[in-house]
């Protein structure tokens, strides 16, 4: 449950009638001088005396909340008269004990966590008259013991319950995860007659909360206020915790406005409501109202929510001063306080921070050093991270939870299944926390026989009946090439609870695979049908999609969607938003979806440097760049390799500035480069003509460069026309990739533009006899929200005759115009009118040609291409959006070209 019911009803049991009622004396007979020491308390045994009983007056005998006394008063005699109210204890020697002394024992026996104790004593009572105090005592002491059972087996065997009697099960069984068994035993209540006081309206909307019952949580509410609770405090404070996390947060607002008075839960748990809806501008507000408030301080609770919103919104200076609230009002040594701020500051600080203050707590629990493996995750230092949790002098399975998750964080899926693995031999509980990072840590490494014994593993002990369990895995095997085994899953899960997680796993696969149509049509179906109900994932996902497949129209829609349903407002849906406009040519509405976001991380800033990448503003994303340092953002791994690469696209040669910028990213940053950094340096230095310097820097690498840095360094030798240093290049990547049909294309495109036919074709041969077949080249464009796909000399499409007829007289009309067919990459040994009319029918030129023929006049055409497109595609475009006055905008890898007028907007021009 969330943290915010957790106090404020906590708040109301503590303050429940077993500690609210009157303290007593309580006299326990010593032993007269000279005899045996006295026996140990579970050696005593209850015998019921000749003379009639009688119980001395009291408040209530739930007097379990403060251990006895055990010493003699002194205004009392040894040895009480017979016909007081004492009852025979047998033992070695005989003594004499007081009824009320059974309420002392029985919180003995919960203090020392007796339970022997305890079932002595209930034996004992049972062979005394009933009596309804002394009972509901005994469940008590069951009910604090842990022994839910036994508590309701006294319960069950009372003649006549009482509201305490009902208010202490109904409790239980909400805070036991039985909260269906609460909410009947309150009907029961209701129809025996027994009419609820405060402590029963908390205790039943405690197992409202739970189990997120809203409609029967308004019923207690009118019944609440019918019977003249609802105004109490803890009652309003439960209510307030129903409709906080029930989504209601106006009721939610209204009742702590009307509350005639609150107590510091009321604001805790009005402060963790407006965070669970995100409002954390709100909760912050409140925090300042609170600190207003005459005879309120903010306590330990109130600073740790606090310092949770912080983080989540990325809200660096406002996190900074909940730390120095917490320090000013001595509350920085709590555990739980400080154990928020090392979370504060894992997402919103640097790793000194982290550590200084793990170095100077007084005290750690469990959470702290977990918190720490965490912190050392996020950075990225995994050895560090396993040096904590090997220290660790306690460990549970959160712990091993959060080492598992931060291998799958850093990538590191083998060592992830390693832990896994060890976990399963020790017998380690495995949550369903632990067997999702397991299922992912298969997916990261994309094995297909491992993704099967994992999947066997987990179908074996039976754990596929939960829907993020069964998400996962169709998420692993649409990874592990595994779409079939996805598909088959997919259609065997029950669609009568919610699914929408498994759709959306279906959806991301069928993306993944380079089958976005199936995904667009996917994710319709679902909404037609009604199967799919749209989260933050959903959303996220769905954008995805969407940008992928350059679907701006339908992008715009989920994004209105997002508005009307307030998930725009999630720091995931928000980043994917500036995502799919940014791939989708409108770098303008991402740019203002940033600017309107109520909170950013890190992926929000490197989502619209990305953007501007996309579309070759190198400045721009470094302008970007310095706001994000300026706002004390801390970057990551991503940032690293985006703003590196920006100095590819400047608008002027900035490379001492990019020399210096990938050596302080280690230095300030703490930020180790990786392959992926180092083959966009290289790509940086080889765009500027630097070729040399580039090799270079690859031989100094401090590890083995992947074959990645390589392909680097081989696409500028094709962009410089370089084959004496292609070829050494090559030679590489062909040793490290032997089966990669990529690195075969690029080394014979490379031979073909330095003239080297020869070289070029045999290289094609050694590809062809490999078995090797290029990856497809594919173009396509949006037309009445349907997805048009073409490829090389395609004539699949119903209108096929159409476009071909229309692509010819646009050829015609650009080759008056100087259009040159550039024929430097047609591979095959023909004449050259056949390498022409093999150039002609390219998809790109096709897909063009289609958005020409259907899209009104004015509007621009978009085509999305799957590899880069060629040179002689290129300058045709050109030529063809001089020669139709229109304007065609296609975007491939490396990111936007925007044809007009006869000029492109890429950097090549």
């Amino acid at each position: 449950m969330a943290a915010i019911s957790q106090t404020s009803i906590a708040t109301a049991i503590t303050l429940s009638p077993l500690s609210l009622l009157s303290q007593s004396s309580f006299y326990f007979p010593l032993k007269p001088p000279g005899t045996t020491a006295q026996p140990p308390l579970t050696s005593l045994t209850l015998s019921k005396p000749n003379h009639r009983r009688h119980f001395t007056s009291c408040a209530s005998p739930f007097l379990l909340s403060s251990p006895p006394s055990l010493s003699k008063p002194q205004n009392l005699e040894p040895f009480p008269p017979l016909e007081s109210n004492y009852y025979s204890l047998q033992s070695n020697t005989d003594c004499l004990i007081d009824v009320d002394d059974l309420f002392n024992l029985l919180r003995l026996s919960v203090k020392y966590t007796d339970v022997d104790l305890a079932r002595a004593l209930h034996a004992s009572i049972l062979k005394l008259e009933e009596d309804t105090h002394l009972s509901n005592a005994v469940i008590a002491a069951y009910l604090k013991l842990s022994l839910v059972v036994d508590a309701y087996g006294v319960f069950m065997g009372m003649s006549t319950p009482d509201v305490v009697s009902y208010s202490a099960l109904i409790s239980s069984f909400a805070k036991s995860n039985r909260e269906m068994e609460a909410v009947q035993l309150f009907f029961r209540m209701r129809g025996s007659g027994i009419e609820p006081n405060e402590y029963s309206f908390v205790a039943i909307l405690t197992a409202c909360i739970r189990s997120l019952e809203l409609e029967l949580g308004l019923q207690v509410h009118a019944l609440a206020i019918k019977m003249g609770y609802s105004q109490l405090v803890f009652v309003a404070n439960a209510l307030i915790g129903l409709y906080g996390k029930c989504g209601c947060l106006d009721y939610a607002i209204q009742l702590f406005d009307e509350m005639p008075r609150r107590d510091i839960a009321s604001w805790n748990t009005m402060i963790s409501s407006v965070v669970k809806e995100l409002s954390y501008e709100k909760a912050l507000e409140l925090f300042r109202v609170l600190n207003q408030t005459k005879g309120f301080k903010a306590d330990q609770f109130t600073l740790s929510t606090l310092l949770t919103a912080c983080t989540r919104c990325h809200a660096v200076m406002e996190g900074r001063e909940v730390h120095a609230h917490a320090i000013r009002i001595g509350l920085e040594n709590n555990l739980s306080v400080s154990n928020a701020i090392i979370g504060f500051y894992t997402k919103c600080g640097s790793l000194n921070h982290v550590v200084a203050l793990f170095e100077r707590m007084p005290f750690r629990d469990v959470v702290t050093w977990t918190e720490m493996i965490t912190a050392y995750m996020e950075f990225g230092l995994v050895d560090l991270a396993v040096d904590v949790f090997n220290k660790m002098p306690e460990k549970n399975c959160v712990s091993y939870n959060a080492l598992l998750a931060g291998f799958c964080r850093n990538y590191e899926g083998l060592k992830a299944l390693n832990l896994f693995v060890k976990m399963v031999q020790e017998r380690l509980e495995l949550t369903d926390f632990t067997l999702t990072s397991a299922i992912n840590a298969c997916g990261l490494l994309m094995k297909l026989e491992i993704s099967r014994q994992i999947h066997g593993f987990v179908v074996k002990f039976g754990f596929r009946s939960n829907a993020c369990i069964e998400a996962a895995l169709i998420d692993m095997c649409s990874k592990c090439g595994r779409m079939d085994d996805a598909d088959k899953m997919f259609r065997s899960w029950s669609s009568d609870g919610d699914n929408s997680v498994i759709q959306t796993s279906m959806i991301c696969g069928y993306a993944r695979n380079g089958l976005p149509e199936e995904a667009i049509y996917h994710f319709h179906r679902s909404q037609s049908e009604g199967t799919m109900v749209l989260d933050e994932v959903a959303f996220t996902s769905v954008l995805g999609v969407c940008g992928t497949l350059g679907f701006h129209d339908m992008g715009k829609q989920i994004h209105s969607h997002a508005l009307k349903t307030g998930f725009h407002t999630e720091v995931g849906v928000g980043n994917s938003i500036i995502s799919m406009y940014s791939k989708c040519y409108n770098i303008d509405d991402a740019i203002k979806s940033f600017n309107t976001m109520p909170a950013h991380n890190v992926v929000s800033w490197n989502g619209l440097i990305a953007g501007h990448l996309l579309h070759w503003q190198g400045d721009e994303a470094l302008a970007i760049w310095s706001s994000m340092e300026k706002a004390g953002i801390k970057p990551d791994s991503i940032t690293f390799l985006l703003i590196v690469s920006a100095y590819k696209y400047t608008s002027s040669n900035l490379l001492d500035d990019c020399r210096s910028l990938f050596i302080s990213f280690k230095t300030i940053h703490h930020l180790e480069p990786t392959s992926e950094h180092y083959a966009s340096l290289v790509g940086v230095l080889g765009y500027w003509g630097l070729l040399e310097e580039a090799e270079e820097l690859i031989h100094k690498m401090p590890f083995e460069p992947k074959a990645s840095v390589w392909r680097s360094l081989l696409d500028s030798c094709r962009l410089h026309a370089n084959s004496g240093i292609g070829k050494r290049v090559a030679k590489h990547i062909i040793e490290m990739e032997p089966q990669d049909p990529s690195t075969y294309v690029l080394v014979s495109n490379l031979y073909a533009a330095s003239g080297r036919w020869h070289c070029s074709e045999m290289v094609r041969e050694n590809m062809r006899d490999r078995g090797l077949r290029k990856y497809p080249c594919r173009s396509w464009i949006i037309d009445q929200k349907k997805l048009h796909t073409f490829y090389a000399r395609d004539k699949s499409h119903p209108q096929a005759k159409d476009i071909y007829s229309g692509l010819d007289i646009l050829i015609l009309e650009c080759l008056k115009v100087g259009y040159e067919p550039d024929t430097s990459f047609v591979l095959h040994e023909v004449e050259e009118q056949q390498k022409k009319d093999f150039l002609f029918y390219h998809s790109a030129k096709l897909a063009a040609t289609y958005g020409l023929l259907t899209t009104r006049p004015g509007e621009p055409i978009r085509v999305v291409k799957n590899i880069l497109l060629c040179r002689d595609c290129h300058t045709f475009l050109k030529y063809a959006s001089a020669v139709t006055g229109r304007e065609i905008l296609l975007r491939d890898p490396s990111g936007f070209h925007c044809f007009c007028n006869g000029q492109c907007s890429c950097i090549g021009n």
